[in-house]
């Protein structure tokens, strides 16, 4: 393909933008139905054209993009993100979680004072 091709393969563009790490990641993406062009799963094959959305779902996440430029090869992470439109949403803040977690006193497994403490009212104490 020349460098003003129109068009390109939707597998070959989410490799060139670095949305995956190899181009066989995306077509394993496209074949699993993890990508949709402007809605519809799409096939490795499919052409993609600028303004087409391209939805990618991975393991812990999911983009959504639109083409604002079509690449065949890759190309440097700055170049990359000029070629999208990051139309993901922002992720839910997470919640704070305590840093240490307070039981109750007599709530819960006895410490080992408690048990030496059990063990000798029982008489089963080594002593």
């Amino acid at each position: 393909m020349d460098a003003t091709a129109t068009t390109t393969r939707v597998d070959s563009w989410i490799w060139a933008v670095r949305l995956t790490k190899t181009r066989s990641a995306a077509t394993a993406a496209c074949r699993a139905g993890h990508v949709q062009v402007n809605g519809e799963r799409a096939k490795a094959a499919q052409p993609v054209r600028v303004g087409d959305e391209v939805r990618i779902r991975g393991t812990e996440f999911e983009r959504t993009v639109q083409v604002a430029r079509v690449l065949n090869k890759r190309v440097s992470a700055v170049v990359a993100a000029e070629s999208l439109v990051d139309l993901t949403p922002p992720p839910p803040p997470r919640e704070e979680v305590a840093a240490v977690v307070l039981r109750d006193r007599g709530a819960g497994r006895p410490t080992k004072r408690e048990r030496r403490d059990l063990e000798k009212l029982r008489g089963r104490d080594e002593e």
